[in-house]
């Protein structure tokens, strides 16, 4: 199993308890911090909500030129998000690994969905719009990323304008923006997020990329700033077992495992982490009851085939990936992922013209220019062989 099974990078479905349980919820959070592990986590800063969302003068400016010329209220949300979207007027391309502030996304022009989704927050908020972030509830999805699976989640923004009280005015319709073409095709279901859950995802984000570059104070500190933030995010409570796990505090890595199955007993990644810590602590009989179930309610997922088949074709197991991403293509035909992963299993092969073939069709499925540069690019790279 790879040893980033269940890893979240991105976000997933927050249970909130009511109101009097919230002190009881946030103790048995802090049972799961041990802060003695680490002892250097406090020496690196993290960022205020403050810091996560301030715009600069550029910023400022932009949000000004998109308002210019228009007075109604919806035009002007249009307006914003037109230009936010548009490669011409801002080059904004989608980076899985960016996990940046509004300034940051604003300047590099680069961002995943989460961040992307903060700073067009800031933005509409400068604007004078309500702005509300939505938790999309997607399937399991997976990315590589530096040779290692990590877990993807999803989230959109609900744009309004603000009520006119003195013109008895209410607009309630919303201008919903979402960074994924396909997830806002699908109509999946969505939960609102308060700005705390969204803090905690942010700091989960940053610790995931801590994790992944081995600084582990520096993680730790992240995943406790998130799981302070939001007790129940339960992709923090999970990267934090696997962080205990593998600086070999399997104790600690159980326990807060376990924390996490408390939040959310469905959960598939908190089940497989469990699983590996037991097949690691030679509790063989429990770890290959709980992969057992896992399999089972996975098995229709394409995602999951074609993370499996990502796995063998980096351990050269280039049959058993075919066969995975073969499984995938059955389920759904429709994602360019399935695709890539065919052609990269017959390029392997020494099957250039099916390699060829399906990256062609990779394109074709794409869902954004960007996607579809990539392959173009890597068609380009076939066609000299």
């Amino acid at each position: 199993m790879n040893l980033f099974q269940g890893f979240f990078l991105g976000l997933i479905m927050i249970c909130i308890s009511a109101c009097q349980n919230i002190e009881q919820e946030q103790l048995a959070s802090t049972i799961v911090l041990h802060d003695e592990v680490f002892a250097d986590f406090a020496t690196y800063p993290i960022e205020s909500e403050e810091q996560i969302f301030a715009l600069n003068d550029e910023a400022l400016a932009f949000v000004k030129q998109s308002l210019k010329g228009q007075f109604n209220p919806q035009d002007k949300i249009e307006s914003l998000v037109r230009n936010v979207f548009s490669r011409s007027r801002f080059n904004l391309l989608y980076r899985a690994e960016a996990n940046t502030t509004a300034n940051e996304t604003f300047d590099n022009r680069a961002a995943n969905c989460l961040s992307m989704s903060i700073m067009t927050y800031a933005l509409a908020k400068q604007a004078g719009f309500g702005v509300r972030f939505q938790d999309v509830e997607i399937p399991e999805y997976w990315t590589r990323r530096e040779g290692q699976s990590l877990l993807n989640g999803h989230i959109n923004l609900q744009i309004l304008p603000k009520p006119n009280n003195e013109k008895m005015r209410f607009i309630t319709r919303g201008f919903e923006v979402d960074f994924d073409a396909q997830a806002s095709r699908e109509h999946f279901p969505k939960t609102f997020l308060s700005l705390q859950q969204v803090l905690a995802m942010y700091y989960n984000n940053k610790g995931a990329d801590a994790l992944l570059a081995a600084e582990y104070g520096k993680a730790y500190a992240y995943f406790k700033a998130a799981i302070t933030h939001e007790p129940h995010l339960v992709s923090g409570l999970a990267n934090l077992g696997y962080l205990y796990r593998l600086n070999g505090h399997y104790q600690f890595a159980e326990d807060t495992y376990l924390r996490a199955l408390e939040v959310d007993p469905d959960n598939l990644t908190a089940w497989g982490n469990l699983a590996y810590l037991y097949r690691h602590t030679q509790r063989l009989a429990e770890a290959s009851q709980i992969s057992a179930r896992i399999e089972r309610k996975r098995g229709d997922n394409p995602f999951y085939h074609i993370k499996l088949g990502d796995t063998a074709l980096e351990n050269r197991q280039w049959q058993q990936a075919l066969q995975h991403y073969r499984t995938a293509l059955r389920l759904n035909k429709s994602y360019h992922e399935v695709f890539f992963g065919l052609a990269k299993a017959y390029h392997a092969l020494g099957d250039i013209p099916r390699s060829k073939r399906y990256l062609t069709l990779a394109k074709k499925k794409s869902r954004t220019q960007q996607e579809e540069d990539n392959y173009q690019v890597k068609l380009a790279l076939l066609g000299r062989l």
